[in-house]
Parts: C-alpha cells; structure tokens; sequence
C-alpha cells in the first residue's frame, strides 16, 4: 500500500510536501536562527522547488502547477 503524499495549500497555491523538518535541524542551538543557507542546500538535496515555514517547522515542497482547462464550443 503507498503512502498518502501530504498536500499543503498556501496563498492560492498547492504543494506536494516531500519532506518536513523542525528548525532546530538548521541551527547551532534551539535558541540560534535556522541557517538559511543551509535550508536552500537541503531544498536542492531533496528535490524541492518551494519551502514554506510553519510555526516550528520547514516545509519542502514541489508546487503543483495550476491546470488551465479549454472550454468546448
């Protein structure tokens, strides 16, 4: 059986969520910032063209492109 991918809709915009991982994953302590720099190397690592943030977690996602359907006459 496959797992369920995990949808994430954000300002009008659909992304499959690859992969998701706590903030303290990109910084020196709990108490530093995330790395930016290093959230962009593993965006790129895992294949992800978009990362959203939640409250305590990144979110890298592929962004589902939106469909334009032509209307038949």
């Amino acid at each position: 059986m496959h797992p369920i991918t995990p949808i994430y809709n954000h300002n009008d915009a659909a992304y499959i969520v690859i992969v998701q991982k706590p903030f303290h994953v990109f910084s020196k302590s709990m108490d530093d910032h995330p790395n930016m720099e290093q959230v962009q190397t593993f965006m790129t690592w895992v294949g992800a063209d978009h990362v959203l943030r939640t409250q305590t977690h990144f979110l890298f996602c592929q962004t589902i492109p939106d469909i334009e359907l032509e209307t038949a006459n």
